[in-house]
């Protein structure tokens, strides 16, 4: 396939967490509210003259600093978020909005607040106290939570948080989410216009650069998808479904890549399952009780351990992987990731055992280290697959 026209540029801004179209929206004055977590609406972070940014730490090899603070036995994406923040890498930073979602991530939140590693005098840190279920009085809870952390302290500071301006960011995440997705899509035909590794790469720079300048180019790089002709043949010898936790590093999807396997959904943090689908006010709602209700009810987080959650965390893996036409999962976690290790076991037996969905368990550091062992497993599990696919075949031709 013809490289994308802006597929280097995307790259280039992935590079650093201040890049050029962060730099730029400072520049002008916006406001830029960092977020760690989909506990957190990135819709109420883009108002008026605010602009969301999720917060990666690209190229972090070393977390020497951090671990003075967390101990080497914390999540090493934490540890990595803040030993760059010590880096002063986070200096454009106007707040980080973070949420309680597990105690390693509200430790490092608190160091923000604690060891003032941000040099900004307009700088602030808020933690919502994030609810484990989803039934009415959760949803109550986490509507105040996030009136009176986020959207309160953004009104202090003269930000519009007015129906009309939570309207307005409603439709440009709308806007964003639906360019994103129809890419996505593209993913599901049998022979894909785009690879898993360029769609992880526009789905990043659509969670870390101001909508307003990333928009132009998902535009034009939806367009020019739709347009672009596919090899002439499937150049993959699998289809995979990426779960897990954070993988904000597209080499990492570049590497199943390699081996053989096209990533076709990608159900993990910073992915876009959940994260782009639509909102939609209903009848009776505010702009922001319909933000609230859409984040608490399409989060999964394995956070959230009520039976209701964990089978609609089972029920999106078991449709990803048949909207997609994958042959299996790959299921991640993040080393000293309680939470996403647990649920690793989980999915693996579930989608397995009980649905027949082969699977492969494998855990990783924050950077992308131990590639070696990482590309045997991954080469193991796609020879694996393709005897499936042989062995069912001859079973269709004898019957």
């Amino acid at each position: 396939m013809l490289d994308l026209k802006h597929l280097i540029y995307f790259e280039n801004l992935l590079d650093e967490a201040n890049n050029e179209l962060v730099a730029k929206a400072v520049s002008d004055g916006d406001l830029a509210l960092g977020y760690n977590c989909y506990y957190i609406p990135e819709t109420l972070l883009n108002l008026p003259g605010c602009f969301s940014t999720r917060l990666r730490a690209p190229h972090c090899v070393s977390t020497d600093i951090a671990n003075y603070y967390m101990t080497v036995h914390n999540c090493p994406y934490v540890r990595s978020i803040l030993e760059r923040a010590i880096e002063g890498g986070y200096n454009y930073l106007t707040a980080l909005f973070g949420a309680e979602a597990c105690s390693s991530m509200e430790r490092m939140e608190e160091h923000f607040d604690l060891i003032h590693p941000v040099k900004n005098d307009a700088f602030f840190t808020t933690i919502i106290d994030a609810p484990l279920k989803c039934d009415n009085a959760a949803l109550n809870y986490y509507k105040k939570e996030l009136n009176d952390k986020v959207l309160a302290p953004l009104a202090e500071r003269g930000v519009d948080t007015s129906e009309a301006a939570l309207k307005a960011a409603i439709e440009d995440h709308n806007e964003v989410s639906r360019i994103i997705m129809e890419i996505g899509d593209l993913r599901k035909l049998p022979n894909p216009p785009i690879t898993g590794y360029e769609f992880h790469v526009i789905q990043l720079v659509s969670e870390v650069c101001p909508h307003r300048l990333i928009l132009p180019y998902l535009k034009e790089t939806l367009d020019e998808v739709k347009a672009r002709a596919p090899e002439p043949e499937f150049p993959f010898r699998a289809r995979l479904v990426l779960c897990g936790s954070e993988v904000d590093d597209p080499e990492f999807t570049k590497l199943i890549e390699t081996c053989g396997a096209m990533v076709v959904a990608d159900r993990y943090c910073f992915g876009s399952f959940p994260g782009r689908e639509q909102i939609v006010i209903e009848d009776g709602e505010t702009a922001f009780d319909a933000i609230c209700r859409h984040y608490l009810q399409t989060n999964t987080c394995p956070r959230f351990m009520p039976g209701e959650k964990i089978d609609q965390r089972t029920e999106l893996l078991k449709n990803l992987v048949e909207e997609f036409h994958a042959d299996g999962i790959v299921l991640e976690n993040m080393k000293f990731c309680e939470f996403w290790s647990y649920e690793k076991v989980l999915q693996a037996h579930v989608q397995t055992n009980e649905l027949g969905i082969p699977t492969c368990q494998i855990e990783k550091d924050y950077a992308l280290t131990g590639a070696g062992q990482l590309r045997t497993r991954f080469q193991a599990f796609v020879e694996g697959l393709e005897i499936k696919q042989i062995e069912s075949a001859a079973a269709e031709r004898r019957a």
